[in-house]
Parts: structure tokens; sequence; C-alpha cells
């Protein structure tokens, strides 16, 4: 039976980003990933100034910057009436290491980290190897996965589930995950035409307020991409299809020039946390742990300061022999903490801000975010929150 102080499973973001960072401290890590490769997923694109710091401290940041967008700025824009609010993140330049979020798509991270790990003299990877089962008792943990020649059984001292929304150890655990689904489903589309063109100052991060469809639009080095909600009696044939999509670009950019895409997908937007991330030997991560709507790029960030955290702590229970009940209970309280009183309550304030849903309350968000941007240090803090600098300190403060 092949063995590894630590299997981690899942090579997306979260899953590299922890499997890396423990390869760094000396520890014996396998990486397990149903898939044949890391794959190309668009749906995160932006790593915050908080995460970009973090990444730094193993070494990846400064290829990550070569590989993607800095953008400084991100823009608030009222449909119906053009109105900008511009917040600049270079203002923060005397607190930030980085004052910029970075737009640079998902896999780029994911594959870059995982062709280290693979290049690593105490990491291993595995393509094609789905994890369908585990047990654990006090002296391990084994885990059964399915490979295509057959099934194979695996033995660490710990077991991280990095393993997405619809994790197989999260749902073996049996553990609650808490929280609501959105009724709407979200359209992203991405294409490589040059939408800058329409619009007047557009910057790479734009979040479009609307009661009727609101809409984000980001740029990535390869693509814009495009964020929209889509009614729940909507019909996701005519949801992709050629008909819907040219009506919305119609919409978006005032003008029925055909707009090529490159992709589009459809899915739910859930707020969920798990009752508890440490379970024993086995470890909660990232979307296996908790799930927020994606206005604000908090869900990737999150799941990587998950992993950067939990790396640092089994690097003490591993190798300095600490407690480990206490350092993961740490883990649970922290992480856990933040979830709930900043990334659900924050991602749920941005998406009722940017729906503009009534009247009323549309006067009174704008009002709002208006009072904020107009005053330094009201809008200082706002962007303090936003680039999750906040959050991590947050963190740092519970024991």
């Amino acid at each position: 039976m092949v063995r590894s102080e630590v299997i981690v499973a899942g090579a997306g973001p979260v899953g590299t980003v922890v499997a890396y960072a423990l390869a760094l401290r000396g520890i014996d890590v396998l990486l397990l990933e149903a898939s044949a490769t890391c794959e190309d997923d668009m749906r995160a694109s932006t790593i915050h100034s908080s995460t970009l710091s973090l990444l730094n401290g193993i070494g990846i940041t400064d290829r990550l910057i070569d590989v993607g967008l800095k953008a400084p700025l991100y823009q608030y824009r009222i449909r119906s009436t053009n109105e900008v609010l511009e917040f600049d993140l270079g203002e923060l330049s005397d607190v930030l290491e980085f004052p910029f979020r970075l737009q640079c798509e998902q896999f780029k991270l994911a594959r870059l980290l995982a062709h280290e790990l693979e290049a690593s003299p105490n990491a291993n990877v595995l393509f094609n190897h789905d994890i369908k089962s585990f047990k654990q008792d006090a002296a391990g943990v084994v885990v059964e996965a399915e490979t295509p020649a057959g099934s194979r059984s695996f033995q660490c001292d710990y077991l991280i589930a990095a393993d997405g929304a619809r994790s197989t150890i999260r749902r073996q655990l049996d553990v609650s995950f808490d929280g609501f689904t959105y009724p709407e489903s979200f359209l992203t589309l991405s294409t490589g035409a040059d939408l800058a063109a329409y619009f007047d100052n557009l910057s790479f991060v734009n979040y479009v307020s609307d009661p009727e469809e609101w809409y984000v639009l980001l740029k990535v080095p390869s693509a814009w991409r495009i964020l929209i909600p889509v009614d729940e009696s909507e019909d996701d044939a005519y949801t992709i299809s050629d008909r819907k999509t040219a009506r919305l670009f119609q919409g978006l950019l005032g003008d029925d020039t055909p707009i090529e895409t490159n992709h589009r997908t459809i899915y739910r937007v859930h707020q969920r946390v798990v009752s508890k991330m440490n379970h024993g030997r086995v470890l909660l991560a990232g979307d296996s742990a908790h799930l927020n709507n994606p206005l604000g790029g908090f869900g990737m960030n999150g799941g990587i300061h998950d992993a950067m955290n939990l790396a640092a702590k089994l690097d003490d229970i591993l190798r300095n022999n600490r407690n480990a009940e206490e350092l993961l209970g740490l883990y649970d309280r922290q992480r856990r903490t933040v979830m709930h009183q900043f990334v659900q309550a924050q991602t749920i304030r941005n998406k009722k801000m940017i729906e503009e849903s009534g009247k009323e309350s549309r006067r009174q968000q704008w009002d709002e975010m208006r009072a904020i941007h107009s005053d330094s240090g009201r809008r200082r803090d706002y962007m303090m929150r936003q680039s999750m600098m906040q959050s991590l300190k947050a963190e740092a403060e519970i024991r």
C-alpha cells in the first residue's frame, strides 16, 4: 500500500496550494485528482491582494503576475444612469504588498503548482484517481481510489478534502452543510471580443447594477467574462442558445453586432458553511467546506486562505509535535468564523447592492455606497474588506 504523510483530494487551486505549501515544508504529500488534468474551469478568476501576499510566501506570486492582468481599479456602475463609482487599490499602497487584484484564470494557478509538485522529491500527483471512500483510526487514514487500472489503496496520516462543492469526502463524513441556494441560476459567458470598446473608461473589474438584469464584467488575459443571473423558470437550452446570447449582448452593449463566445456555462449558486471543518484526521478546505456567491471574488480566495492556514498547522503537528486536536480545532474556529462573519455576510451584501431590488432599497444601497466612496477613511476600510485583508486580520485574532 502506498503511504504518504498527507493525501490531498482535488487538484484545483485549493488542493494544489495546500499540497505545494506542505511539500515546501518537507512533508510527504500525495495529490489525487479524479480528472485527467487540472480542469479548464473559468469560474474563478480574481486573486486578491491578501491572497497574493500569502502565495508570495511560497514563491509563486511573481509567476502568476506574469500570466495575469493587474487590476488596481474596480468599478460599480448603475446601468440605467451610467453612474460610475471607481475604487483604486493604489490608495492602499502604504499597507498592501500588492495594491491590485490579479485577474488570472484559476486553472493557471492549479497547473503551475501541479507541475511544481510533479518535480518535487517529496510530492506525487496522480490524475485519474477518483477517491471513492476512506476509513480513519488512531493510526491514520486509508483511502480507496478508482483508477483506469482498477481500485487502489493509499494510506496517510491526514486526508485533506479539497474536492469541491460536491465533495465525496464531505458527504461520507455526513457533516451538515447549512445555508441556502439562490432561486436563480447564474450564466457565465466568455468572449475574445474587445468589449471595452463599447464603454467609456471601463476597468478590468466591473459590477453593473440593475433591478432587471444586473451583471458582472471581468477581464482575464484570454477573454472578457460576463456573469449574469438567469430566472429559475427559464429553460437551460434557451439560456445557452445563440438567440439568448445575442439578446444579452445587445442589451449589455447597446449594439446588435454579433459577438462570438468561447464558452457558455450555467451553474447554481449557494451560501453554505459546514458545521465543522476538522474531523479527526480528515480536514475540509475550500468549496468542500464553504460556498458563497461570486460577487467579490471571495470563493477561491477564501479556499486558498484555508489552504495556507492548514498547511502551517499540519507542519506544526507533523514536524514540531504540536497537539493535533488543539491546532486543528483552532483551524476550524478561525476559518469557519471568518466564513460566517466576513465572507458570507459580505457576499450577500454585494449581491443585494448590485441587484437594486426595489426603489427604496435601490436608493438606500447606492446612497450608502456613494457615502463610502466620497469619504477617504470609509473608502479605505471598504477596500480593505473587499481585498480580504480584514478577514486575515480577524483570523489571526481568533485563538
